[in-house]
């Protein structure tokens, strides 16, 4: 009986127990067929939690806050805060740059398409700066876009920063579809919008910085320049309310040693001046440019840089070419970096400012482009250019003595380079 009675209630347990085995079988297919089902809408591969982390961060700034771009989801190498990006050495690079291409960019003006101007060798293009203790991160515009999402950024001086401000604009507008963007002139102001953005990239002309007799963009050919160094309020009224201002002002300078000051104001019918030297009126602008910043300048929404002389290459002596003309013909650098190059430079110009904003209660940003760019003496527009707004004929090309032109800088070129700084800079600040 008793053995009858284990058997009943081990058949009842094994009943159990295949009951219990086959619901799980149920349960467990339900649960694959469902899995089935939630793979066919998802990748196999997971985000890793760094790609998880920047998808949450998205709202915020990304940018800044991850160092990710939310573009390409790649990381953004910024160079550390005590790293001199200025002092390096100009690397051939035909894989990385040209940034862009000179036919691309239909925003240039006449004045810098060397080659749609006819220059031959294309090499000037290629040269990247390689800072010595670090390196400066890949151009991305979508990236500089977002951080420019909504805000204005001018550059305001002269001819230089017009080039650079053109070279910003080539920059950015790839990125940018084509109903998307427009350029409009309208006196000295020249406005880059950019619409899917809410983004402005502008250009304000005012050579010195402070009210002259050469504020009129199409007037750039006066031979005597007239400033009134403690007037700034005329062009300041146009700087007010930017997220970011580059500011420069060198060459109008360099035309004579002592400059034409004005006592009075251009209004006035009997004007008088004076002659002082020029790097006493230099002071004298910049004193009066700083207590403008530090007056209309908030530093929490603003971000204000100086950029330095850009130099300038017209006797081949001083980098040992004693058969060339000018910079024209120039297809290298000159690359011996462990010497330095003396072009005419006013260094005296660049003491001044470096002291100025060195005492401006409002941080300013110098991006010190002068020694970099004074090795270039193949980076200018030369012959291959404009004069007096209309391109050389073949008879001005054939005296480059007379014409070539080594001030200013082709494009895509070295103002390219300073722009990288300048992108350096504001992906670097929250």
């Amino acid at each position: 009986m008793k053995l009858g009675g284990d058997g009943r209630r081990k058949s009842t347990n094994l009943s159990i127990y295949i009951i219990v085995l086959f619901s799980i079988f149920l349960f467990g297919c339900f649960l694959i067929n469902d899995k089935v089902k939630w793979m066919a809408y998802f990748p196999l591969s997971r985000p890793n939690p760094q790609e998880i982390q920047y998808q949450r961060s998205a709202p915020n700034n990304p940018i800044i806050e991850s160092n990710k771009n939310p573009v390409y989801n790649e990381e953004i190498e910024l160079p550390p805060e005590n790293c001199d990006i200025f002092v390096g050495k100009w690397v051939f690079d035909e894989v990385s740059h040209p940034l862009y291409r000179e036919n691309d960019c239909e925003f240039l003006s006449a004045q810098v398409t060397c080659l749609k101007n006819g220059r031959q060798d294309s090499l000037y293009q290629h040269w990247r700066w390689q800072p010595r203790d670090c390196s400066l991160p890949k151009f991305k515009a979508e990236l500089l876009l977002e951080k420019l999402r909504g805000k204005r950024l001018m550059f305001v001086g002269d001819s230089l920063n017009r080039i650079q401000w053109e070279s910003m604009v080539c920059l950015l507008q790839s990125a940018i579809p084509p109903t998307k963007k427009s350029l409009s002139n309208s006196g000295s102001l020249s406005v880059f919008r950019v619409e899917e953005y809410n983004a402005t990239v502008e250009f304000y002309w005012a050579p010195f910085l402070a009210e002259s007799n050469s504020d009129n963009p199409k007037l750039d050919n006066i031979l005597e320049c007239i400033i009134m160094p403690e007037s700034i309020s005329k062009h300041g009224v146009n700087w007010e309310g930017l997220d970011y201002l580059i500011f420069n002002t060198y060459i109008w300078w360099m035309k004579s040693h002592k400059m034409t000051v004005l006592r009075g104001s251009f209004d006035e019918k009997a004007m008088e001046y004076d002659e002082i030297e020029r790097h006493i009126a230099y002071e004298r602008v910049l004193r009066t440019w700083a207590k403008w910043v530090e007056e209309n300048v908030d530093p929490k929404s603003t971000s204000v840089f100086f950029s330095s002389m850009s130099p300038i290459h017209i006797k081949s002596l001083d980098w040992n070419n004693p058969n060339g003309i000018k910079c024209a013909n120039e297809t290298a650098p000159y690359l011996n970096m462990s010497s330095r190059l003396n072009v005419g430079t006013d260094h005296q110009l660049f003491l001044v400012a470096s002291n100025v904003i060195q005492s401006m209660k409002v941080p300013v940003y110098l991006l010190n482009i002068t020694i970099l760019s004074e090795y270039r003496k193949d980076a200018h527009t030369s012959i291959y250019t404009t004069w007096e707004g209309q391109l050389l004929t073949p008879e001005q090309m054939s005296d480059p003595a007379m014409y070539a032109d080594c001030i200013h800088w082709c494009l895509p070129g070295l103002p390219d380079t300073w722009n990288e700084f300048l992108y350096t800079r504001i992906l670097s600040r929250p």
